[in-house]
């Protein structure tokens, strides 16, 4: 037997977490633990590994600084779980150097042969995913776009958006309405579910 691979899982559902885990332990050559996102203190300390496999969705959301702590832990040896239909999470995987990117509906040995690869050193990307990351390259809108989206999904009235960013609020609603014609939207709900859709918040 060559030298076991120790793989790190890390997903913010147990459920799902545990059938990864009992996925990659049907190969006898991976060593596999599972961590959550929020885990902090000794637990997340204490655990070492060759290869994380981490859900996209965690590399985003509340959690920004998870993505660099898992890169710290094992460089760019990361396995991103995705699918096409979020091109925005795939697009920034791989932006940020993940070398695995598979996707959540492909064969499970897909998984392992993904794990096997980048223990190695080696990019592993899902032929059905290339399509999607070359779309999340042409994310139409501007940082700023975005930024006025994502607080307008929170809620926040144009008043606020603007105190928050620091422009007027004439310059905010023409963000605005410059977002939802590029995305082509019929109005700014729709274009924050688009958007969101899309992985690109």
């Amino acid at each position: 037997m060559g030298k076991m691979v120790r793989t790190l899982v890390v997903h913010d559902e147990k459920l799902l977490s545990s059938a990864l885990v009992e996925l990659l332990r049907s190969d006898d050559t991976l060593d596999v633990s599972s961590l959550c996102p929020d885990a902090d203190g000794p637990e997340r300390e204490a655990l070492c590994a060759d290869v994380c496999v981490v859900d996209g969705e965690c590399l985003r959301g509340p959690d920004k600084g998870c993505g660099e702590r898992l890169r710290i832990r094992c460089g760019d040896r990361l396995v991103v779980l995705t699918t096409a239909k979020r091109p925005g999470v795939l697009r920034r995987a791989f932006d940020e150097g993940a070398l695995g990117l598979v996707d959540k509906n492909a064969p499970a040995h897909r998984l392992i042969t993904a794990v096997h690869t980048v223990a190695r050193g080696e990019r592993f990307l899902d032929e059905s995913l290339t399509v999607a990351l070359l779309k999340g390259s042409e994310m139409p809108l501007t940082t700023r776009e975005l930024g006025v989206l994502a607080l307008a999904s929170q809620g926040a009235p144009i008043a606020e958006i603007a105190a928050g960013l620091h422009l007027s609020r004439g310059t905010v609603r023409n963000y605005m309405a410059t977002a939802i014609r590029k995305v082509g939207a019929r109005n700014r709900v729709d274009a924050i579910r688009i958007v969101q859709n899309a992985g690109w918040t």
